[in-house]
């Protein structure tokens, strides 16, 4: 989940980071961080699970849980490239290999891990692991009866040893009492004496370490034993074995001393003391249940007669059978171990194989939504565009449509003021010029006919006069006063209602000069009253709809009501149609203000400004 949730990251910040080079040594930075500290959590985990098996094979008898364990850190070592520390579990897994008699497993792993170590530039650590390795080559080869090559892993385990910093004295020691043991189940007993002389000789070394005191002195006598040297017999194997009696309670360093002086004491015919150390060191031994008390159940088999002997010789192939069926198992388990741990390496292939198709397939479907989602975005943009074109269409064919209104509104200007002109030229000109004619006729003639004569012309002035102030007053009162944008609102009023079977009343202030108003202010004015008794019809059930045109500090506020259902302003879901309201009123600048109560009706209130 880690591994596929850091692509995830990784896929985005590469998307975000495209064509910006700085970003791309970020996302360098996050992979390199990310690697590190996976690298660092399986570093954690190979040195815990190195650390458990250490415990278990040098405290407990658990000897194949400390093989599981080791298998675990060399899995974990191997894919690091972790060449050391692959060795060093590798050492730990060969003496398991070599205490279990799995020999030949023992030599083929220590070979492997001084290959590794070899391929390493030389240090401290890595030649202390080297010498390590060749001790345990040693001990494998002196099992297997192949004394020569022991002593040269010996050999070259010590000369390594004594080239390390540090202090190895007890290591070295170590490996003198298996060299000098090695020597001595070869039969070269005087080599075997030197070095054991040599060790017995260490300063401190009974002061500082007992236990190998002990053990050294053991193995000596037993060296002088074999080589017929019997002077010092048994007072060494009985001042060794008051040594580990006195540092060891439980008695388990004293089983093999016990042993030795049962052997030599049967061996004089000293029965009774050969029996005593013999079943002495059966009833340490049984405790452990593993070769010594095979050991102790055959030199008793040797030592009693009859059927005592028979008995202890039956229990000898018993336990023998027993510890090989035992080895047998553990080796069988160890096999088992590296099978089952290979199997689940070969399931974490195919979950990582699936791992990466998930990736995959979660990398095409961001991809995809991404597309989708652009393509969507797209679709929508190309959407609004035409719905924007489209709009302007409107506005257009709207803006063309008051342009026709007010060339009409222009020719029946010109026509009727035409007429006025016919009118005073045919008329009131004719009538006037014959009027004065008449005048200067009478106007040599005093008589009273006369007189009544141009009282009746002069009344025929006078009406003259009314109809000249009557053309004049028609020719200063614009016939379309009042009228132009309004007489298109009032027509459209007219048409609409009459479909939507409302009644309507308008009303509208004089004072507005509408060929002062910009035609974009008077498109949307009207759109918006067009959407609005739309919206009137659509929800309201409505039957009469007031419009009102006033004028207020060079503001035209635009007042429509009507006599509907209502509706809750705040819950009311703001559709289509409200929306284009509010962006054409913020399109000039304006303001719009929605009133709504139920079962009384709705009042919308526009402010426009005139420029």
């Amino acid at each position: 989940m880690k591994f596929i949730l850091f692509n995830i990251l990784l896929f985005f910040s590469f998307i975000l980071s495209y064509g910006q080079n700085k970003d791309v040594v970020v996302i360098d930075s996050i992979k390199k961080s990310y690697i590190n500290r996976k690298n660092q959590d399986s570093i954690s985990i190979a040195k815990a699970n190195y650390n458990i098996a250490e415990i278990y094979r040098k405290t407990t008898p658990l000897t194949d849980s400390a093989y599981y364990y080791y298998n675990n850190a060399e899995k974990l070592y191997r894919k690091l490239n972790d060449k050391f520390n692959t060795a060093k579990v590798l050492y730990g897994i060969a003496v398991i290999q070599k205490n279990e008699k799995d020999f030949t497993g023992s030599e083929v792993t220590s070979i492997e891990a001084i290959s590794l170590l070899e391929s390493l530039e030389k240090s401290n650590s890595v030649n202390q692991y080297i010498s390590y390795v060749y001790n345990n080559l040693g001990i494998v080869f002196d099992e297997l009866e192949r004394y020569e090559e022991s002593v040269k892993y010996y050999n070259k385990s010590l000369e390594l040893k004594r080239e390390l910093k540090g202090d190895f004295k007890k290591s070295i020691d170590n490996t003198l009492n298996n060299l000098a043991e090695s020597h001595k189940r070869a039969g070269e007993y005087n080599l075997a004496i030197g070095y054991y002389k040599k060790l017995l000789e260490t300063e401190n070394l009974i002061k500082n370490r007992p236990d190998i005191y002990a053990l050294v002195l053991d193995n000596y006598a037993h060296t002088l034993y074999l080589s017929k040297n019997l002077e010092q017999i048994p007072n060494l194997y009985l001042n060794a074995l008051k040594i580990t009696d006195s540092i060891d309670y439980k008695g388990y360093n004293s089983i093999i001393i016990n042993q030795h002086l049962a052997e030599y004491y049967n061996g004089i015919n000293n029965k009774d003391s050969a029996k005593f150390y013999a079943y002495r060191a059966k009833n340490i031994s049984e405790r452990y249940h593993n070769d010594d008390l095979l050991k102790s159940l055959f030199l008793l088999s040797e030592i009693e007669e009859g059927d005592i002997a028979a008995k202890h010789l039956k229990d000898y192939v018993k336990l023998s059978d027993s510890l090989q069926k035992n080895e047998r198992a553990i080796r069988n388990k160890f096999a088992r171990i590296r099978f089952e741990t290979q199997q689940i390496e070969q399931e974490n292939v195919r979950i990582a194989k699936e791992r990466m198709w998930l990736l995959i397939i979660s990398v095409v479907l961001i991809i995809s939504t991404f597309l989708l989602y652009m393509v969507i975005t797209q679709r929508n943009k190309n959407k609004e565009l035409k719905f924007i074109q489209k709009q302007q269409e409107k506005n257009e064919e709207i803006y063309n449509l008051m342009l026709s209104q007010n060339e009409s509104i222009e020719e029946a200007r010109t026509l009727e003021k035409r007429r006025i002109s016919e009118e005073l030229h045919d008329g009131v000109l004719g009538r006037l010029f014959g009027t004065r004619l008449s005048l200067d006729s009478l106007n040599m003639s005093n008589s009273e006919e006369a007189i009544k004569t141009r009282g009746q012309y002069i009344d025929e002035l006078k009406i003259i006069e009314q109809d000249i102030r009557k053309v004049s007053h028609e020719l200063n009162t614009d016939f379309v006063s009042g009228s132009g944008f309004i007489d298109i609102i009032k027509t459209f009023l007219e048409t609409q209602t009459a479909v939507y079977e409302l009644s309507y009343n308008l009303e509208h202030d004089d004072t507005i000069h509408w060929d002062e108003v910009p035609n974009k202010n008077k498109i949307h004015i009207y759109r918006i009253i067009q959407e609005a008794l739309h919206n009137i019809h659509k929800h309201a059930n409505a039957t009469e709809v007031n419009i009102s045109f006033k004028l207020k500090n060079n503001v035209i506020c635009l007042i429509m009501s009507d006599d509907g259902s209502g509706f809750d302003v705040n819950k009311a879901k703001s559709g289509i149609g409200r929306k284009n309201m509010n962006s054409r009123i913020s399109d000039i600048n304006g303001s719009i203000n929605i009133v709504s109560k139920k079962d009384i009706g709705t009042t919308v209130t526009i402010y426009a400004p005139i420029t």
